[in-house]
């Protein structure tokens, strides 16, 4: 009876360790887990953050927002005509108005913002305590779309007066600049919102 006294609480004790050992074993394998899935999210989010920015600079600074068939184009800036005879485009300022300097300053501000936004994310990397958010990041994304998303709708809704082209709209189209803007402004929110809730791990 003493013998098999002394021998209980030597197995409850070993027991007890192995126990112990196979939740810490557990838990490392969550946090490794964890770690992974939050470091392909990051490197996600920083892919798509650059490819966004990227389709903003070049929608903003390329000639093709309303296009007259494949002679013609308009941007935010010029409107350009194609000579055939030097097989060149020949550009003149765009006529000024005041739907069309909005639209200028907002996509400005989407492109500075979006900016902002990557240097200050690449700043908290490397700054921000373990656990933190990138709420300013996020934020900044997400008022980037929404400047985006009023300088479409402006161009869209206001297109007559900005163009001052005493042809019918039917004969153009829109370029492929204006469609990249659209598809800027759902990716710029969306980074944004993943950028709120990205929380900084190590």
């Amino acid at each position: 009876m003493c013998g098999e006294e002394g021998r209980r609480p030597a197995e409850d004790t070993e027991n007890n360790t192995e126990l112990q050992t196979k939740v810490s074993r557990r838990s490392v394998g969550t946090s490794t887990q964890g770690s992974t899935k939050m470091a392909f999210l990051l490197m996600f989010v920083t892919v798509l953050h650059l490819v966004t920015l990227a389709m903003l600079f070049i929608a903003t600074m390329e000639k093709s927002w309303w296009s007259w068939g494949d002679i013609e184009n308009t941007d935010l800036w010029y409107k350009c005509i194609y000579e055939n005879a030097t097989e060149t485009w020949l550009c003149a300022s765009a006529s000024e108005s005041e739907w069309l300097q909005s639209v200028q300053a907002l996509m400005i501000l989407s492109v500075v913002l979006s900016s902002i936004s990557f240097m200050v994310f690449l700043g908290q990397l490397f700054t921000m305590s373990k656990g933190g958010l990138f709420y300013f990041t996020g934020l900044c994304q997400i008022f980037a779309g929404a400047a985006a998303f009023v300088a479409v709708l402006i161009y869209t809704f206001q297109r007559r007066e900005i163009l001052q082209d005493a042809r019918e709209l039917e004969m153009g189209h829109f370029g492929y600049c204006y469609i990249l803007v659209w598809v800027c402004v759902p990716l710029l929110l969306v980074s944004g919102a993943l950028y709120v809730h990205l929380l900084k791990r190590a």
